[in-house]
């Protein structure tokens, strides 16, 4: 006898969905503002990390807030510009290739939010960081929360911010060196990318040189003109 199928939802086809929840307990302690942050672009070979820091207005939502990864490009772009309208405050910070190179990742990934935090113009009471890590130095309190892109409507927006940034800083430095194809896949370890790179060397700068394949015997960058715009 074949078994019913259930007309519940299996665990895993929920999508958790960010929602304000964790703000407005933190509003109930007495910490407003809340700042949400995160950073995009840990992974890539070329290219900074950026991070953005965002207040939202509880008032005024964006519909669609996520975990920048589960959206479209036009999605992405659509709610920046949302953001960008309708939050009390937004920042945007980001660290390049060579200062990725003379830390780390992770740290240059903390630092970048910090740096986002501390250019809001709305001093906020409790920073929200997307991650395991609490950035150092922040000025107020901080709490780290894991996948929080996908449960603080606050990380979700910073989250969008900062994708939205970086794409565009890519899409400019693809427009520089077109052989690498940066407008295509912002930096990342792709096919294009690693033939472009074995066909034309790194690029100074805009490479990160700590980063494999560069440190296992890579070419030697070839110099360009300088990046400092991307700092």
């Amino acid at each position: 006898m074949a078994r019913a199928r259930s007309d519940s939802p299996l665990l895993f086809e929920m999508v958790e969905k960010p929602d304000f929840s964790i703000e407005t307990k933190a509003m109930a302690d007495g910490l407003w503002p809340v700042a949400g942050m995160d950073e995009a672009g840990r992974g890539p070979l070329a290219g900074p990390v950026v991070a953005a820091a965002v207040v939202l207005n509880p008032a005024n939502i964006p519909e669609g807030l996520d975990d920048s990864k589960r959206l479209t490009h036009l999605q992405r772009e659509a709610l920046f510009l949302k953001i960008l309208g309708s939050a009390l405050s937004v920042s945007m910070a980001s660290i390049s290739a060579e200062g990725i190179d003379n830390s780390n990742i992770l740290k240059a990934s903390l630092e970048a939010m910090r740096r986002a935090a501390a250019g809001l113009s709305l001093q906020p009471k409790l920073a929200l960081a997307d991650g395991r890590d609490v950035p150092p130095g922040l000025a107020c309190e901080g709490r780290a929360l894991v996948k929080g892109d996908q449960r603080s409507q606050s990380i979700a927006a910073a989250s969008i911010v900062a994708k939205v940034m970086r794409d565009r800083m890519m899409c400019g430095c693809g427009g520089h060196h077109a052989h690498y194809g940066f407008e295509v896949h912002m930096g990342y370890a792709t096919v294009r990318h690693r033939t472009a790179i074995e066909a034309h060397g790194p690029v100074a700068r805009l490479h990160r040189a700590s980063f494999a394949p560069f440190r296992l015997g890579g070419a030697e960058p070839v110099e360009e003109e300088s990046f400092a715009g991307l700092e």
